[in-house]
């Protein structure tokens, strides 16, 4: 019996033994999981608040990209305002210029000498490059004014492709 009674200490104590280990096993198993999970939130925030900063930079990126690409627009816009404003006043004088030896006008009237005088640079590089048919009477159909107004109008369409190629240039792909 008293060997009994030992095997039952004993049978005691071990499961005493073991419950006590079970609980220490089981706490530090828990406190890994714990740490574990505390470290992945703190990963997870880490990724979380890198990706917020990335999207936040790329998304000022898109907006200073943005502005420039505005900024440029007006620019080339108000070029190209300016340019369609001199080629305008061009195809104006070259017109009456045209209507006026269409119509025979006297080359000593004030306002046909001004309209020359006025063109005469911008009509020198064609005159002469074709005929001008002429009918009784003195009206003459220009036509060196017409393939000057042509000429002009295919630059002035040159130079608006340009600006517009420059206001919307892509930097990236």
């Amino acid at each position: 019996m008293v060997n009994d009674e030992k095997l039952s200490l004993d049978e005691l104590k071990r499961l005493e033994n073991y419950e006590q280990v079970k609980s220490s096993a089981e706490a530090e198993v828990n406190q890994d999981i714990a740490e574990e999970v505390h470290r992945a939130r703190a990963n997870d925030r880490d990724d979380i608040r890198d990706i917020a900063e990335e999207l936040s930079e790329n998304a000022a990126s898109e907006v200073i990209e943005t502005n420039r690409e505005i900024e440029r627009g007006r620019s080339a816009a108000r070029v190209s305002q300016v340019v369609d404003y001199i080629f305008f006043v061009i195809y104006g004088l070259l017109s009456i210029r045209l209507i006026l030896e269409l119509f025979a006008a006297r080359e000593s009237a004030g306002f046909v000498k001004l309209i020359k005088s006025a063109t005469g640079l911008l009509y020198q590089p064609f005159a002469g490059i074709v005929p001008s048919p002429t009918v009784d009477g003195g009206f003459t159909l220009a036509l060196p004014i017409v393939v000057a107004i042509v000429v002009y109008a295919l630059l002035h369409l040159a130079i608006n492709g340009i600006l517009r190629m420059l206001a919307h240039r892509k930097t990236h792909i």
